[in-house]
């Protein structure tokens, strides 16, 4: 036996164990949906946070970089490459706004209005690839809302030690 390997008798506590973190079971669950979300998107030709964006336009077209931003939960350095490639496949375009120039407006090109059609099928294939019933899918998705709120809320307060 190699001395210098840790010992496995020298276990952490119990709450300092990986399978007893909230966030590893986010993390894996979350890497998991998305090999899911990769088979069921590469007829499309789209990425997973691409197809978010593809959601959010289908949606509502026409909105501001920043917009799209609030709406995804990501900053404009994140957002703005995703839109660059998006635009460069022709599913989208930029353009300053007329009224203010400082703003850019995201616009569905027809090609992005169209890719629509060959989405409508990926709810239901990552559904069934869960296992939930719509109903149990319903209620996860709530909680995990919730939780979002949560954390969101917890982020937003600073920490006293880091005063």
């Amino acid at each position: 036996m190699d001395t210098h390997e840790p010992s496995l008798q020298a276990a952490s506590p119990p709450h300092l164990t990986l399978d007893a973190q909230l966030c590893f079971a986010l993390y894996s669950a979350q890497l998991a949906m998305g090999k899911i979300y990769r088979r069921h998107l590469a007829d499309l030709g789209l990425t997973y946070p691409q197809y978010l964006v593809m959601l959010v336009l289908w949606e509502t077209d026409g909105l501001t970089v920043s917009a799209l931003g609030d709406r995804l939960y990501l900053d404009s350095a994140t957002l703005t490459p995703l839109l660059k490639r998006l635009q460069a496949l022709g599913l989208l375009r930029r353009d300053r706004a007329q009224a203010d120039q400082r703003q850019v407006l995201v616009s569905l090109t027809q090609a992005g209005r169209a890719l629509r059609q060959g989405a409508k099928s990926i709810p239901q294939g990552v559904l069934c690839a869960t296992g939930c019933t719509p109903a149990q899918a319903q209620v996860l998705k709530a909680d995990l809302e919730e939780l979002r709120a949560h954390l969101q809320g917890a982020a937003a307060v600073e920490h006293p030690a880091k005063r």
